[in-house]
């Protein structure tokens, strides 16, 4: 069976291979501290079922507790090295399957192997955190081979970092006007899907939250990233085939090796 892709908003997709349910930065929440969800419903019941999570790094719109409390108990959950010790909440969820990984680790789910791959991004638990825990991103390997970018800047060695992929999720925007150090614009997604190579890619962390009060603030950076990452894709990279979905949108991307 095909890998299939479902964007649910920001960073949380479900990605099923080989018959196992991945589901990536679960945050399933209306609002979250000085954000609210401005386009699509939350997800529905079913988003929340999953062989395994993956969190990226330890901000709150990536590693939400609430969201995660919602897995269903067994449920493994992959979480960066450190976050336990940084994140007390994720000490309550004794429902689930935690383990912690580093750049480099593989674990196997069913029929898939997971390996975290490193990431630029600041990885700490903001606004605090003395300790910093690693920012990963996460290939998905069964029929097809699935980057999971998180939130990461571009960098010179992400190809031979990541290694062959078939399809790529890429972060293209974030929840507010600007980007700071460390993110992926349209632009930069578009320079990475150039290094990168896949046959297909899925833009997601745009369109979906914004800061309450700012609808009027550059609102552009809230409704352009997904179609401009599109345009630039096609100069940048035009062997790869660019799904641009909507909420709760799915797609089965061609993958055949």
């Amino acid at each position: 069976m095909p890998v299939e892709i479902t964007w649910w908003g920001h960073a949380t997709c479900t990605v099923e291979d080989s018959g196992t349910r991945v589901l990536t930065d679960p945050l399933f929440a209306r609002r979250l501290a000085h954000l609210r969800r401005r386009r699509g419903a939350p997800p529905p019941a079913e988003a929340a079922v999953a062989d395994v999570a993956l969190v990226s790094h330890l901000h709150a719109d990536h590693l939400h507790v609430p969201s995660l409390a919602r897995l269903a108990p067994g449920t493994r959950l992959v979480v960066p090295e450190g976050a336990s010790r940084q994140v007390p909440g994720l000490r309550r969820l004794a429902h689930l399957q935690v383990s912690e990984v580093a750049a480099g680790d593989e674990l196997r789910v069913g029929d898939l192997v997971v390996r975290a791959v490193p990431a630029r991004h600041d990885g700490r638990r903001l606004p605090v955190g003395p300790h910093r825990s690693p920012a990963l991103g996460f290939v998905i390997e069964g029929d097809a081979r699935t980057y999971f970018a998180g939130d990461t800047g571009l960098f010179e060695s992400m190809a031979k970092e990541v290694g062959p992929v078939d399809v790529a999720l890429l972060p293209v925007g974030g929840w507010g006007p600007y980007l700071g150090e460390g993110h992926l614009d349209a632009g930069r997604a578009a320079e990475a899907l150039a290094l990168l190579a896949p046959r297909s890619a899925v833009p997601v962390h745009y369109g979906t939250y914004w800061p309450i009060g700012m609808d009027a603030v550059r609102p552009h950076e809230f409704h352009a990233p997904g179609e401009e990452f599109v345009r630039l894709a096609a100069a940048c990279a035009p062997e790869v085939a660019v799904h641009r979905l909507g909420h709760g949108e799915s797609v089965r991307p061609g993958v055949a090796r």
